[in-house]
């Protein structure tokens, strides 16, 4: 069968002269010739509305490409209708310098004023990434909000008390109880943050209480070794989708990465010639780890023949369709579920294989100190969980049933 060939429209007025760079951006972006030709009739038409206008690129604010959706809508397009449509020809004006950037989007209420310096203090003082900071920032907001309600919309935060934070944590326990835990780490953060910075006159982190639950109650979900394999066995090594896929996986159920860890790695990450791996973790940690052969060969697969070469990013992990750009801890979450589900175990979680790395080395033989520096753990008591699976050291412990007397 033929393959359709893109029909390339006349770009005439303003944005003409960017025309054949800016198709070059999005094949560079891993676009397909059609998608391309279809983001250049969108340049010719807008070109044509800055025309009448009288604009030029440098009028293409905020504003003025809503004003022109308004107007396509308005003319019975039924393609193309938000300025999502036009965010990679914004992008690349933009850094042409022919575009004006996009306007900052400042807090507007006191407590988005607050959160916004919450988050910064999280990332630059306890080295956070986006993603917690955010998580953090939306947890908190129905708290604020009920605050300033409290005080007709103003933040009185001396006036917050042990009481109010406690009657915040029985209230979302209601409401979303498989998400109290992590609100109050959000909530305890946060109050210190605000004891810190001076604005409560004493300290109410400690005052939150702790939603009920047991630590090292359970076993650790680990897959046994022949799941591990079908896992990795399910990935087409024959394309470079696959190839990447399979280099993720091993990554994850050899060394025991996070998602966000393997995220995370770039192309200077990986010293050939030590045989080692830059890994960076949580709080801003970083830790070199030995790159085992089988690890390194499905990279060097990947990398050779796999990763797209036309990308500007050092991210080692590249997302698979267009906009081609570094793949994210979402991306990495949902490769790996896609291979439970190819190898037919269902949807598998990537902390699962983090799980299998260290029962696998625990049934090597290897200690509990060993699988700790592996997965890089900070405290020996979260290690100690797989000392429950050594069951055969655990029956030696174990004192026999004392007999009912008759």
């Amino acid at each position: 069968m033929a393959k359709t060939k893109p029909c390339w429209p006349r770009v005439t007025g303003p944005l003409a002269q960017y025309k054949e760079e800016f198709r070059a951006e999005l094949a560079r972006l891993g676009y397909t010739p059609l998608t391309a030709a279809s983001q250049i009739r969108l340049v010719a038409h807008l070109s044509r509305w800055l025309t009448a206008e009288g604009l030029d690129a440098s009028g293409l604010t905020g504003p003025t490409v809503e004003r022109y959706f308004g107007d396509r809508r308005s003319a019975g397009y039924t393609n193309e209708r938000t300025a999502w449509s036009l965010r990679h020809l914004l992008r690349y004006l933009r850094r042409l310098g022919a575009a004006p950037m996009a306007e900052e989007t400042r807090p507007g209420t006191p407590s988005e004023e607050l959160l916004a310096r919450y988050k910064t203090y999280l990332s630059l003082e306890r080295g956070l990434v986006a993603v917690t900071t955010e998580l953090n920032a939306r947890l908190l907001r129905p708290f604020l909000d009920e605050h300033g309600t409290k005080y007709e919309g103003r933040l009185e935060l001396r006036e917050l008390t042990a009481r109010d934070a406690a009657a915040f944590v029985l209230d979302q326990s209601a409401k979303r109880p498989r998400s109290v835990k992590r609100i109050v780490s959000a909530l305890r953060s946060f109050l210190g943050f605000l004891y810190v910075e001076g604005l409560i006159d004493q300290p109410l982190a400690e005052s939150v209480p702790s939603p009920a639950g047991w630590t090292l109650t359970v076993l650790p979900k680990a897959l046994p070794a022949s799941q591990v394999a079908g896992l990795l066995a399910s990935c087409d090594a024959s394309c470079a989708t696959g190839r990447r896929d399979l280099a993720i996986l091993t990554l994850l159920s050899r060394l025991g990465l996070r998602a966000g860890e393997v995220a995370a790695l770039s192309l200077d990450d990986i010293d050939w010639r030590r045989g080692e791996l830059v890994v960076r973790g949580k709080a801003g940690r970083v830790d070199r780890l030995p790159l085992p052969v089988d690890v390194g060969e499905k990279l060097a697969d990947y990398l050779c023949d796999g990763r797209p070469s036309s990308v500007d990013s050092r991210a080692l992990f590249i997302t698979a369709v267009a906009p081609r750009r570094a793949l994210r801890t979402g991306g990495v979450t949902t490769i790996v579920a896609a291979a439970g589900r190819r190898a037919g175990l269902g949807t598998i979680h990537a902390h699962r294989l983090r799980h299998s790395a260290a029962t696998a080395m625990l049934g090597a033989g290897g200690s509990l100190r060993e699988i700790g520096e592996l997965l890089r753990h900070r405290r020996a008591i979260t290690t100690s969980l797989y000392a429950k699976l050594d069951l055969d050291a655990l029956r030696s412990l174990a004192r026999p049933w004392p007999e009912v007397a008759r």
